[in-house]
């Protein structure tokens, strides 16, 4: 009788085993399928706006998400996403960074951030040492940095753009020697997910051509204005 029992206790624990180890498998498999996945999300996640370009060249970074290169009315832009998930009071969010990289005729860097809590690992804002206190036609909830006074854009010309800051997905604005920055908010965890399960999985819809068109021609606009105006500081 008892050595019965052992052998229905031993075969009961076999068949655990063998369940926990198909249950471990299939998880493993779907782990691996997942992962594959969300790779090949994050490095196709800017595809679809190379459609707005002639031509272009694309990299995958070692984090897995692209850079962009290309070309739009005879200016080279770079795009280029960034995560964050360092903030954390903040839900975890993806940074489009689009680059106009052509000589600016400006004395130095001014950058303008909305919102800034001092994690933004994208840009060199903190680095600045001049703070500039911004004028009331900025958001109040902007601050602004430059290497130099003579940095600072005329109030004429930046009243001519300010209404970019209306859009609560632009972060920063930086102008420079070296050309011009938007950073935009493409995306944000779903809050759901995230406080429940951690799940900060984004990038489940690539990013849209129609989203990234007006950033490029604020950028254009900008980049006249500056060529065309002649340069002299706000102070």
């Amino acid at each position: 009788m008892f050595q019965r029992t052992d052998v229905i206790e031993s075969s009961l624990k076999a068949a655990i085993a063998a369940l926990a180890g198909v249950a471990f498998l299939w998880v493993l498999y779907h782990h691996f399928k997942g992962s594959a996945a969300r790779g090949a999300r994050r490095a196709n996640y800017l595809d679809q706006t190379k459609s707005l370009f002639e031509g272009g060249v694309k990299a995958v970074k070692p984090d897995g998400f692209p850079r962009i290169s290309g070309t739009i009315q005879g200016h080279t832009f770079e795009l280029q996403v960034v995560t964050d998930t360092l903030n954390i009071r903040k839900l975890p969010v993806l940074w489009l960074l689009v680059t106009l990289p052509e000589p600016m005729p400006v004395a130095g860097t001014f950058d303008v951030m909305m919102r800034p809590r001092g994690v933004e690992t994208f840009s060199r804002f903190m680095q600045l040492p001049v703070q500039i206190q911004p004028d009331p036609m900025f958001p109040h909830d902007c601050a602004i940095r430059a290497d130099m006074a003579e940095a600072v854009p005329s109030r004429e010309l930046m009243q001519r753009h300010v209404a970019m800051f209306q859009d609560d997905r632009v972060k920063e604005l930086v102008i420079s020697p070296k050309g011009l920055r938007i950073v935009w908010l493409a995306e944000e965890a779903h809050r759901g997910k995230y406080l429940l399960f951690r799940d900060a999985e984004m990038t489940l819809e690539p990013f849209q051509p129609h989203d990234l068109k007006p950033i490029l021609d604020r950028l254009i606009a900008l980049r006249l204005d500056l060529m065309t105006t002649r340069p002299e500081s706000a102070t």
